[in-house]
């Protein structure tokens, strides 16, 4: 909840001038009513001028006349769909950002105490380069490429133990003693294209089909961009299964190969692989 309003706020705070929060809440009134409107421009208000940590007490403590800790808790009580609020903000501004969007994604661990929070769990901050206990968020943004600023648009918490579990940031597991290297005997090939994806790629599937379902007719995108964790036959599946094409990085360990260009010879199995890729050796061409 209180990552989908730094959302909203950090939106506010990009799209306004010094205290023009106002000016912002004309995209907003066919979504929320005025006596929530009213509520989320204090805490707008609030966020963008305190210091310290961001708790409802503090904000209800840096906010003008109406917003007491007991107004700002009913705002956060209510549901809200803050995809769909972070988007009325960002579609007033594609007139005046015309250019190139992408869409991107990647998962933030905040970290946090305690045994009762709902979705806790241990996930690896790259920030504190070690396995923490905290919350995991799936976010999508969308990127005007020109001017290089990131909108958030959607984010979703990893909640399920299935999905906690199968995460690229969840902690490795000790691997179990595999036996003889190579093919399994007996075993055939298979299709690249029909791959079964995890619970957390799913996931993830499902939050780039709701990015596209709040900006079709608006704004088109081709590109979706991620880490490394996509950086396989399964990310890929998954971003083209969405119509989109993934930008993206494969492992250090990788081993790429030019197809076969040399004649068969009329011996054995034709060849499938041709020279092995390096930077050095890449062409102009």
């Amino acid at each position: 909840m209180w990552q989908s309003v730094y959302g909203v706020v950090r939106d506010c705070y990009g799209l306004m001038k010094w205290g023009e929060v106002t000016t912002v809440e004309k995209p907003l009134q066919t979504i929320l009513i005025q006596r929530e409107l009213n509520r989320l421009a204090l805490i707008v208000e609030a966020n963008v001028s305190m210091t310290g940590r961001v708790t409802m007490l503090g904000i209800s403590r840096w906010t003008e006349k109406g917003g007491s800790y007991r107004t700002v808790q009913r705002f956060f009580n209510g549901v809200h769909d803050w995809a769909a609020l972070r988007w009325a903000l960002v579609k007033s501004q594609l007139n005046a950002m015309p250019g190139t969007w992408i869409m991107v994604g990647d998962e933030v661990v905040v970290t946090k105490s305690g045994k009762e929070t709902f979705g806790l769990g241990k996930f690896f901050s790259s920030i504190q380069n070690q396995v923490v206990g905290g919350l995991c968020f799936i976010n999508i943004s969308l990127v005007h490429v020109e001017s290089r600023r990131s909108f958030p648009l959607v984010m979703e918490q990893l909640v399920r133990p299935e999905t906690q579990n199968s995460a690229p940031k969840a902690p490795a597991q000790a691997k179990s003693p595999t036996g003889k290297p190579g093919r399994p005997k007996g075993s055939k090939n298979k299709s690249r294209t029909e791959v079964t994806l995890s619970a957390f790629q799913l996931q993830l599937q499902l939050c780039i089909r709701l990015a596209l379902n709040l900006i079709i007719g608006s704004l088109g995108t081709q590109y979706f961009v991620y880490d490394g964790a996509l950086g396989n036959n399964g990310g890929l599946q998954l971003v083209k299964q969405t119509g989109l094409h993934l930008i993206s990085k494969l492992r250090h360990t990788s081993a790429l190969y030019f197809p076969a260009t040399a004649p068969y010879s009329g011996r054995g199995k034709p060849k499938k692989y041709g020279d092995k890729f390096t930077v050095d050796g890449l062409t102009d061409q």
